[in-house]
């Protein structure tokens, strides 16, 4: 049984890290062919509005869609709040201790990179999630960085 356990934990721990690595990648691809230094909520309405040519009564309805959208996506997580701030915990654990036996491979160089390399992420995260919070201020999870 604990052997099933450590199998499943792996396989969640590997589809964690692919899933962070393919997230981070596509998000540097797609800041750079773009070029755009305004990213989040604010940034997309802004986006949609020009490219759609809305009028100022189609961005403010649009807005006010979007966040009521927010709201209600709020308040599907609010019961798992705790749980999902348990499991955020967890997760930082093992990616900590991942990064730890990944450095222990590298030479002392690519250990500053990698440091560099995930200070950066976690930086760029921080930035998505607190760039832009609707009414209440809350966010819904998001994938942490390796």
């Amino acid at each position: 049984m604990n052997r099933s356990k450590g199998y499943a934990l792996m396989f969640l721990l590997g589809a964690f890290i692919a899933g962070g690595a393919l997230g981070f990648s596509a998000d540097r691809a797609i800041r750079s062919g773009r070029g755009r230094e305004l990213h989040g909520a604010r940034a997309y309405r802004q986006r949609m509005a020009d490219e759609l040519k809305l009028t100022p009564q189609q961005q403010g309805s649009v807005d006010s869609l979007i966040e009521q959208k927010h709201r209600q996506i709020m308040a599907l997580y609010k019961p798992l709040r705790s749980q999902l701030d348990s499991a955020a915990v967890l997760a930082r654990v093992v990616s900590d201790s991942t990064h730890a036996q990944i450095k222990r491979l590298l030479n002392p160089d690519q250990q500053v990179k990698l440091d560099k390399m995930r200070a950066a992420a976690r930086r760029d995260l921080a930035e998505r999630r607190g760039g832009d919070t609707a009414a209440g201020g809350e966010r819904p999870p998001g994938p942490l960085p390796f």
